[in-house]
């Protein structure tokens, strides 16, 4: 009786305590593809959850949307109807606006410093701020710097952007930011290619391995390295289950998770030459040198945007801004 309990307040399965390696399944949601950079997290946790534990847990993951878009994922993990994910910051400032901090316009200079600061305290405040949302936020993995496609024409400063009908996450600030800029951003979950081959959007931003691994070098022609975002994951847990798990358990998930996000960190930026050399390869028309100092201009409005009008929120903003200059 007390474990169909605990199994009904878990949600989806008994869990025994660790130094019994009791049966237990965690269930993982991303909403991109085997391949892409939240999928290689998973991966990695799932191997090393499995084989440590000795196969008494077992890591379920469920990609490509087949439970949601990302905020779906979340409600199901505010939930505990799924255990863990691994999203895109973006759609968490719908639960929690300190997120907003993280994509701040050119905040990173470099990925080091993305490392430095989100694995450090500042990094650790943000995660530690979802648990009022009912997450227990794990650690940072990497999405990576955002860049601008379209299908319209080449975009070299900020005017060339103007009246540019740009897809953006289900993310307040990813939509300020554009429309700052002089786009019409349009909110919409993913997948995207049917829309942007249809012309429903004329472009899109996300890192360069989304521009590979979905093949938009079929469907826009036009490439910008803005790096204008820096864009990492959070990977996170449902506090509610969380909380029902012992110390030792705990501390073995999180050992998994973080040495995933360093593995699929490193991934990550292994390949990016090889990505853009192969976008181009493939006939995207890149320009590697746009005029940032004019994107910059037009975006420093947004710290005083009622964006980050919350009083945390601005704290750790300007905290994020001193620490980065």
């Amino acid at each position: 009786m007390q474990k169909l309990l605990l199994a009904m307040l878990v949600g989806c399965f008994c869990l025994t305590p660790l130094s019994a390696f009791g049966a237990m399944t965690i269930k993982l949601g991303v909403v991109t593809k085997p391949g892409s950079a939240q999928n290689i997290v998973a991966e990695k946790f799932k191997a090393l959850m499995e084989a440590r534990s000795g196969g008494e847990v077992t890591v379920k993951i469920y990609h490509s949307k087949s439970i949601g878009n990302e905020t779906e994922i979340l409600q199901q993990i505010q939930m505990n109807t799924v255990q863990m994910g691994i999203i895109t910051v973006g759609p968490f400032d719908t639960f929690d606006p300190i997120v907003r901090v993280v994509n701040y316009p050119f905040l990173f200079k470099n990925n080091e410093q993305a490392d430095a600061i989100l694995d450090g305290p500042l990094g650790q405040e943000i995660l530690t701020s979802l648990e009022s949302s009912g997450f227990k936020g794990l650690c940072f993995s990497e999405n990576g710097f955002r860049n601008l496609t379209n299908n319209k024409r080449a975009v070299r400063a900020p005017e060339d952007v103007d009246g540019l009908k740009i897809r953006v996450m289900s993310s307040a600030l990813h939509k300020t930011i554009w429309q700052t800029l002089g786009a019409n951003p349009t909110p919409m979950p993913w997948p995207i290619y049917t829309e942007l081959e249809q012309g429903v959007i004329d472009g899109q931003e996300n890192p360069l391995w989304v521009m590979t691994e979905y093949k938009f070098y079929e469907i826009q022609k036009y490439m910008t390295l803005t790096r204008h975002v820096y864009s990492p994951h959070i990977d996170v847990a449902s506090l509610r289950w969380w909380n029902t798990i012992d110390a030792p358990t705990q501390a073995m998930i999180l050992k998994a998770i973080r040495e995933a996000a360093d593995y699929q960190r490193k991934d990550n930026r292994e390949k990016d030459a090889a990505r853009l050399a192969y976008l181009k390869e493939k006939g995207m028309e890149v320009e590697e040198s746009p005029d940032l100092a004019a994107f910059r201009t037009k975006l420093v409005s947004l710290q005083s945007n009622s964006i980050y009008s919350d009083p945390t929120v601005n704290d750790l903003l300007r905290r994020m801004l001193e620490a980065t200059r």
